[in-house]
């Protein structure tokens, strides 16, 4: 029996109806938006998912967690990029669509100021990207409440933060767990404050380290670890008692509420060394230690742990004048050194280098008496005399009027040189002042001795002119011996310049006509010498220049009066005599 047809009517209205189920379901598929999707076929690389549209589209494989667990028939949702490509199929997202649903619930659950727990998943350019449901930015800053080195410590690491602040357009949530710490540092401050007393001992961590002392994190604030509390003996640096991250146990010295400081220290917990000073180190005590810083005027040596000893440089040697402690010292040298003061109230101790060793100058009396003749080395000169170095600490001085009965001595280079053995007499010795004074003269035959029993008026003699001066020439007689010939005992003629009639080395013959043994002076007239002796005889006019008062000769004086005093010239001194 041949179906009956369905009226035209009938069909049309059916038709109405499937079309407009069609365009309902049509209006479901919007780009952007998330639907359901069954997986129709497996491949390598990829799925294929049937959405329910006009034609399929795909997922790439690595938007699956585990591949091989997907099966022909899984229910998955995807996100919905494009309706139609190039190829006339849908383009899918299955990882967009989870991070959509991820965003709708954080934000539904999240609002800022809200606390969240996420897994530090990386690095990022000024922080860490952090997993909260949806990938969040922790800024560097915002890690902890002291500065982060190193942002690795953190990756694969659970942290509790704080949202700060949060940009729905842009999708993003910026977090804080550095405000999280500092709240709960606050109410372990007030806390902290409530309870702390001075005296009490507290563990802490060392928070950071600067020139003056070292903060010390008491878990709800810092409290100041002074550099002068870290140890009773000498530091230059905390870095030397302390590093970053150390933990101690310090003592609590003082709490200043108002101010919300806290004063510790580290070397109250020991006992302090000068308690019992006076018994450890009395007066008289041969002691060992260590030179630890040097000053102008001394050395600190170390004794033990916090203990310290002044050697002043008055104590370092008995005789050698130190002007500085680092021209015989040097840091890190070990000493022996013997206690001469103790004050524990000042925390004081005087020391002593040189007493470890015997004074020389205890015993020069008896060794160098006055009068004894002694042989030493020239070791330096001073403007006023040469330091002869008699035995090892032990030097005399020789003053420069010691030096010569025949002349009077300006500089010690001009008799003697550095290094040269001398032999001399002791004149003086004080061990009080560590002063020997010498003589070199004294050590010699004083060449005036006997002058009378050698020469006498009108005797002629002959010698050869030593020096020029102004007021005359000087004729050496014998050997520290000299005689003046004044001006006007020249010639019979007007002399106006003495070097017009005589010169330095030229023999001349004079005779005697004043002897003065106390003074040390002889003058002598060469225009006596041309009379015969009957006629010889001395009178005023001859003496007129060699009255008390004059520059004569004396071997003490006169050389002097004629170098200094007046322009005088001898061979090779460059300088011939103004008048």
């Amino acid at each position: 029996m041949a179906k009956k047809k369905k009226p035209a009517v009938e069909m049309d209205a059916e038709r109405a109806k499937m079309m407009a189920m069609y365009e309902s379901t049509l209006l479901d598929f919007v780009e952007g938006g998330i639907v359901k999707g069954t997986v129709v076929e497996i491949r390598p690389q990829e799925v294929l998912v049937n959405i329910g549209y006009k034609s399929e589209g795909l997922l790439p494989a690595t938007e699956f967690e585990d591949i091989s667990a997907v099966q022909v028939g899984d229910e998955v949702d995807v996100m919905l990029l494009r309706l139609e490509d190039e190829n006339g199929m849908v383009v899918l997202s299955k990882t967009r669509a989870e991070q959509q649903r991820n965003w709708d619930r954080v934000l539904t659950s999240c609002e800022e100021g809200a606390i969240v727990t996420g897994l530090v998943k990386g690095k990022v350019k000024g922080g860490l990207l952090v997993d909260v449901g949806v990938d969040a930015f922790l800024p560097g800053s915002q890690i902890d409440v002291i500065p982060v080195r190193n942002l690795d410590d953190f990756l694969g690491q659970s942290l509790e933060c704080k949202v700060i602040k949060i940009n729905k357009e842009r999708r993003n949530i910026v977090l804080s767990r550095r405000d999280l710490i500092e709240e709960q540092r606050r109410e372990q401050k007030k806390k902290l404050l409530a309870e702390i007393q001075p005296g009490q001992t507290r563990t802490g961590v060392v928070k950071n380290i600067t020139d003056f002392g070292a903060f010390v994190d008491l878990n709800g604030m810092d409290g100041l670890l002074h550099i002068t509390d870290m140890s009773w003996g000498r530091i230059n640096h905390p870095s030397e008692v302390v590093h970053v991250g150390q933990e101690l146990e310090v003592v609590v010295l003082d709490v200043n509420q108002e101010k919300e400081r806290i004063s510790l220290g580290l070397k109250q917990k020991q006992q302090n060394p000068w308690e019992e000073i006076e018994l450890k180190y009395p007066k008289g005590t041969r002691v060992h230690g260590k030179v630890v810083n040097l000053v102008p005027y001394g050395a600190f040596v170390q004794l033990e742990d916090g203990v310290e000893g002044l050697v002043h440089v008055s104590e370092i040697s008995w005789t050698k004048r130190v002007a500085r402690a680092s021209d015989v010292l040097k840091e890190g040298d070990e000493v022996d050194a013997v206690v001469l003061n103790v004050n524990k109230e000042e925390q004081k101790i005087s020391l002593g280098i040189r007493q470890t060793e015997a004074n020389p100058w205890d015993d020069v009396v008896s060794k160098y008496p006055l009068g004894s003749r002694v042989k030493g080395k020239v070791r330096n000169f001073t403007n006023y005399g040469a330091s002869v170095e008699l035995e090892e600490g032990v030097d005399g001085m020789i003053h420069v009027s010691d030096m010569s009965w025949a002349r009077k001595i300006n500089h010690p280079s001009e008799v003697l040189k550095k290094g040269q053995e001398v032999e001399a007499m002791v004149l003086e010795v004080s061990p009080e002042n560590q002063r020997i004074s010498l003589g070199l003269k004294q050590a010699q035959e004083d060449p005036w001795s006997g002058i009378s029993n050698r020469y006498h008026i009108g005797q002629l003699i002959k010698g050869k002119v030593s020096k020029l001066a102004s007021f005359g020439a000087f004729v050496e007689l014998e050997e520290g011996v000299d005689g003046l010939v004044h001006i006007s005992q020249i010639s019979d003629d007007h002399v106006a310049k003495i070097r017009d009639v005589l010169q330095p080395g030229q023999e001349v013959e004079a005779r005697v006509i004043k002897i003065d043994p106390i003074d040390r002076r002889i003058g002598l007239s060469i225009k006596a010498a041309q009379l015969p002796d009957e006629q010889f005889e001395v009178d005023d006019s001859m003496l007129e220049g060699l009255r008390p008062g004059e520059d004569l000769v004396d071997l003490a004086g006169a050389f002097d009066a004629a170098l200094g005093g007046a322009d005088v010239w001898s061979p090779g001194s460059g300088k011939k005599d103004e008048e």
